[in-house]
């Protein structure tokens, strides 16, 4: 039996579909389909039970399942004892944050495929909260606080941030001292909820306003401009602040500190391509913090 059919089998039972496996695999849907054709054809039994919506598990899918996991686990592990100093094959499917990806994140991915050069690596710059497992993502880099999911989530590094506004907004309108104070002013939304830190004691607010955005990047710029007051990560706003754009506000109550993940598909067997990534953001905090 062919290795890739059963690596196309556990992706299609992963992801409940032959195309979002197809689309992490790499490869056209139908030559997924003619993979799971061989499968049960060698069987004579069948293993996914297809549907308009997608496909699931049978009852002996759901078992064989397990089985062809571990077998292509073994392998992989496998090839990567036997590669020259541990080399990476295949192909890394990463999503990245926009705002922060290409200048914090970009290099850290740049050197890994340096160290690698049979690794096919895959980054996708959004701010979009994108499903790793109906999109074919190996993994995602994610910034901040972590939704309630079944991934999995390894902390690579941290992050600091400020609220911020400029110069001209806090004399047109001055600045908050205090939490509750907020709501009288214009916030530019780009998260539901600002936490900000009271001692040992966290302290949630519902930001009121008329501009929003899921980039920071934006959002920093509207701050730039007067239109409100920003809660956002360091990285994004120390150019503003080094050049008096934006200035620091309230700063009684510092905002939290966040963390830098890296989010995978829940497995027992994970990726090693993906383990390696995270060893090297780790490093990279290491030796740079992100700001």
């Amino acid at each position: 039996m062919d290795i890739e059919d059963l690596r196309s089998f556990v992706e299609v039972a992963d992801a409940g579909g032959v195309s979002p496996a197809a689309r992490r695999l790499g490869v056209s849907k139908s030559m997924v389909s003619r993979r799971l054709i061989r499968i049960e054809e060698a069987f004579g039994i069948q293993l996914l039970a297809r549907t308009t919506r997608g496909a699931g598990l049978t009852e002996a899918g759901t078992t064989f399942r397990e089985h062809a996991a571990r077998i292509c686990a073994e392998i992989d592990l496998a090839r990567e004892t036997i590669s020259p100093a541990g080399d990476l094959r295949g192909r890394l499917r990463v999503a990245v944050p926009l705002t922060s990806g290409p200048i914090h994140f970009a290099p850290v991915l740049a050197e890994m495929a340096r160290h690698h050069p049979r690794l096919q690596i895959h980054a996708d710059y959004s701010d979009r909260f994108v499903d790793l497992i109906a999109d074919g993502y190996d993994c995602a880099i994610r910034v901040g606080a972590l939704r309630d999911s079944n991934l999995i989530a390894r902390r690579v590094g941290q992050i600091y941030g400020k609220l911020v506004a400029s110069p001209d907004y806090i004399r047109a309108h001055g600045s908050p001292e205090t939490p509750d104070e907020i709501v009288a002013h214009q916030a530019l939304i780009g998260a539901e909820a600002w936490r900000f830190m009271d001692g040992d004691k966290v302290v949630t607010v519902q930001p009121q306003g008329r501009f929003s955005s899921d980039n920071g990047a934006a959002l920093a710029s509207a701050a730039a401009a007067g239109l409100g007051i920003a809660w956002l990560p360091d990285c994004v706003t120390h150019e503003y602040l080094a050049s008096g754009a934006l200035v620091p506000v309230m700063t009684r109550f510092p905002l939290p500190v966040g963390g830098v993940y890296v989010v995978r598909p829940s497995s027992p067997h994970p990726a090693r391509k993906v383990r390696i990534l995270s060893e090297f953001l780790i490093g990279s905090f290491e030796r740079s913090p992100l700001l």
